[in-house]
């Protein structure tokens, strides 16, 4: 694996199962973008601890997910988890491995700086690879917060037209 950038851009999720692949979907949206030719973004899907290696490579991580939290629906939080009990209770189907890898990465001596958004989803849906209104309409959104953080932490402005996101 080439590292282009200090900084890697990682959506987390199960593309299959709606709502629980907003990390996925998000990644999906800024490859597209211009800010791809700046920073690594991965779709990481499910991948657990075949995950690592970016998180070895990489001193700045930006991770995408879902989170089963009680909130409302589409609701983003930005969290700067150091530890694996860190991460939120209620991550969805993946919790136990990105707590696992946390951990390895701590053991490694090799932990990076981690900056997790995470949207709030109704439910895990088990079929579909479509999301539902409510988390969709958060993607432009999710978006704009992504470049705006990932801006602060290399310390440049990657400016992008408002209709390039739609």
């Amino acid at each position: 694996m080439i590292k282009m950038s200090d900084l890697l851009i990682l959506g987390i999720g199960n593309y299959l199962m709606g709502d629980e692949g907003i990390g996925v979907h998000t990644a999906l949206a800024l490859q597209k973008l211009p800010i791809a030719e700046k920073v690594d973004v991965v779709d990481g899907g499910t991948g657990g601890f075949h995950l690592l290696e970016f998180f070895e490579i990489h001193d700045k991580v930006i991770l995408i997910d879902a989170t089963l939290d009680n909130n409302e629906p589409g609701t983003i939080r930005l969290i700067t988890p150091r530890f694996a009990k860190d991460f939120p209770r209620a991550m969805s189907t993946h919790d136990i491995g990105l707590r696992d890898m946390v951990n390895a990465l701590q053991l490694m001596e090799k932990m990076p700086e981690i900056y997790l958004f995470v949207v709030s989803i109704e439910s895990i849906q088990q079929q579909g690879i479509l999301l539902t209104p409510a988390i969709e309409k958060t993607i432009p959104i999710l978006i704009e917060q992504v470049l705006e953080l990932a801006n602060k932490l290399q310390g440049e402005s990657i400016q992008l037209e408002k209709n390039v996101m739609a």
